[in-house]
């Protein structure tokens, strides 16, 4: 479902992401195939130095689908980018590939708060988050956070999962399926 990112992908990535259904919603957006690869290429550089963790969704044919990234870490939290193709929206993709970024972020980075700011006018996204049952509403909860993403003017949104939150979700879900045979 994920993997590391690689400049190999970003023909098919590009095509995706330059849909009007996902490119307004992008965080670093490139015109050009040459200007994804730049942007591609440094965000491969700054995984390397550690100032963000970036990941490709795949599909079940390991195809590249969109991607995954936790931007701005500083103290052990960071915000969340995610984009998935137009393609394959309405498939179950982006709550796959959120589990198994937070499972890394959470117990191989000892990340303990993952952000998402979310335009208040991007409905898809909106409705995606609150079907997470670890999330919460933060803009009150973290009005600092929530104050310096909508410095000039009231944009976004902004959800927060704590480690502890997402842990014990997980925990439970993995005693649900003991007991069922599926997870919940």
């Amino acid at each position: 479902m994920l993997k590391r990112r690689e400049l190999c992908e970003v023909p098919v990535l590009f095509e995706l992401m330059s849909h009007p259904e996902v490119f307004p919603f992008v965080r670093h957006k490139a015109a050009t195939s040459d200007e994804f690869y730049f942007i591609t290429k440094k965000t491969i550089e700054a995984e390397e130095s550690g100032r963000l963790i970036s990941r490709t969704i795949v599909d079940e044919y390991q195809q590249p689908i969109g991607t995954i990234n936790l931007f701005d870490i500083e103290n052990n939290y960071g915000f969340l980018a995610t984009w998935i193709g137009q393609p394959y929206f309405g498939k179950g993709y982006n709550r796959l590939a959120k589990e198994q970024f937070f499972d890394e972020l959470f117990l191989e980075y000892g990340i303990e708060t993952i952000f998402m700011k979310v335009r208040k006018t991007n409905i898809r996204s909106t409705k995606a988050v609150l079907k997470l049952p670890y999330v919460a509403l933060a803009n009150t909860i973290y009005p600092d956070i929530y104050t310096k993403v909508n410095d000039r003017e009231e944009i976004y949104d902004i959800f927060a999962i704590s480690q502890e939150h997402y842990l014990s979700y997980r925990q439970f879900a993995i005693i649900d399926a003991n007991a069922d045979g599926e997870v919940v």
